[in-house]
């Protein structure tokens, strides 16, 4: 709790309506996309200028008071939760799109501006910014290049930090840094702009973005087909990738998720599929119907029950509604979530999810498996009864085991979530003990007071030798 002297400062700083006690912004702001509860901030802050987060940061460092920056909450991995408490900073008011430069392909925007906002104005001027996460609707950019999001068009197009040329961050000395560049090319000292990309809000507190944009694609097919089982379907991603296709998105449903999405709407899907492929061409027209019929025909070749290729825009849509609403389909199954992000070779996503569904008869527990196929991300969701202290354990092991085969078929345990207080039991397991160690040193020197969204990425030491040893 903030003593009365402490909160005087703080109040004086931003104005008695850009800082908060009241109880009900506490809740509001105590929780984010992982519907953990229990956590509360002894504070929330909305700032409005780089000024005032820096006046924020220094007063915070001078009284030892924990900050967490937060966008929109959207995140999966608990890096908005106020673990420590603290000032919730909420950088909702930092919401301008400052600059298109349709010239010279950028972006400068301010770290609250929704995603889908900046995708709008980008295509209003015939550009283009890809990173699509399912949340690009309500995320903001700043909450993407904290996590790194991906998104269903990474295959084709990569993900955010591609995308960030340069950033102004406040770190947790109360320092203001400038990285990156404004032009395509830029090598001067350490990339400290990929550094911050990622770091989930323990190094600093973005204020300012400098993306890059390209030009948009003059056309977009899609494409859907059904296999009888996940082999077949994987059989197609792995010849679309020897014939040098890449297509725009990849997505790929498993029965279970196809059965979920169809429970929830009811909109004719084939339950007697083992797989669904969701597939984008885009480019110049004549490129992306070329692509597709490549798509088409690649899908009979290996067997598939169906293919349909979109008419419209309006049908391509409705396509996409299936894979879009899962993460709410999923919770018709039951109350809890355990929604993983992992990452492996291409080739080995069958043998992913045949594990996955060894774990689910184990353990009694509902897994749905769907993701983006051209990259191999697969989001596992453990389902569980959220009152149920026996299921809560079971689900803590079947993530477990899912990541332990994640990382021995060569893959990665978050590949667009980040780690936040969700996955950091678990970083040991990837990640060295001299990796760790020396990712804690970088910490220190941006952030010596250890004030900046504390309790994240890095388990306490004793955890953390207990994976590693397990």
């Amino acid at each position: 709790m903030l003593r009365p002297e402490f909160q005087r400062k703080f109040e004086k700083l931003l104005g008695p309506d850009s800082f908060s006690t009241r109880p009900e912004d506490l809740v509001l702001y105590g929780s984010d996309a992982t519907n953990d509860p229990r956590s509360r901030p002894d504070a929330v802050a909305w700032p409005g200028t780089t000024d005032e987060v820096v006046g924020l940061v220094r007063l915070a460092r001078e009284h030892r008071v924990p900050l967490v920056p937060r966008g929109a909450g959207s995140g999966l991995t608990g890096g908005a939760l106020p673990v420590a408490g603290g000032i919730m900073v909420v950088m909702t008011r930092f919401n301008r799109i400052i600059e298109i430069d349709a010239a010279n392909l950028v972006a400068e925007v301010e770290p609250g501006v929704i995603t889908g906002r900046l995708q709008a104005a980008a295509e209003k001027q015939g550009l283009f910014y890809p990173p699509d996460p399912a949340s690009r609707d309500f995320s903001t950019l700043g909450g993407n290049v904290a996590e790194n999001a991906g998104g269903t068009r990474a295959v084709k197009y990569g993900v955010t930090r591609d995308y960030v040329l340069g950033l102004t961050a406040v770190i947790g000395t109360g320092e203001t840094i400038k990285t990156g560049v404004r032009t395509a090319k830029g090598v001067v000292g350490y990339d400290l702009t990929r550094l911050l990309v990622g770091s989930e809000g323990t190094l600093g507190i973005i204020t300012h973005l400098i993306l890059r944009l390209v030009p948009k694609p003059e056309a977009t097919e899609t494409v859907v087909a059904y296999f009888k089982d996940l082999t077949d379907a994987a059989k197609t991603v792995a010849a679309l990738t020897a014939a040098k296709v890449v297509p725009a998105t990849l997505e790929f449903m498993d029965q279970s998720a196809i059965a979920c999405v169809e429970q929830y709407l009811q909109m004719g899907l084939d339950l007697t599929a083992g797989a669904l492929l969701l597939i984008e061409t885009d480019g110049p027209t004549a490129q992306a119907k070329a692509e597709a019929e490549i798509v088409t025909t690649f899908c009979k070749r290996n067997e598939a029950i169906s293919v349909r290729r979109a008419e419209s825009h309006a049908e391509a849509e409705a396509m996409w509604q299936a894979r879009r609403v899962l993460g709410s389909a999923v919770f018709r199954l039951a109350s809890g979530k355990m929604n993983e992000d992992i990452v492996v070779p291409r080739s080995r996503i069958p043998e992913m999810i045949e594990r996955a569904a060894q774990v689910s008869r184990q353990l009694g527990l509902r897994i749905i498996n769907f993701g983006h196929a051209g990259d191999g991300n697969i989001h596992v969701c453990v389902m569980y009864e959220a009152a149920d202290p026996l299921e809560v354990a079971r689900a803590k092991v079947a993530v477990k085991d899912i990541f332990a085969h994640t990382l021995e078929l060569g893959g990665t345990i978050s590949g667009e979530h980040g780690i936040g207080t969700a996955k950091k039991d678990f970083i040991g397991l990837e990640i060295s003990r001299e990796g760790l160690e020396l990712m804690e040193r970088i910490k220190a020197a941006f952030d010596p007071d250890g004030i900046m969204n504390p309790g994240k990425i890095f388990p306490p030491k004793e955890t953390r030798l207990a994976v590693e040893q397990d």
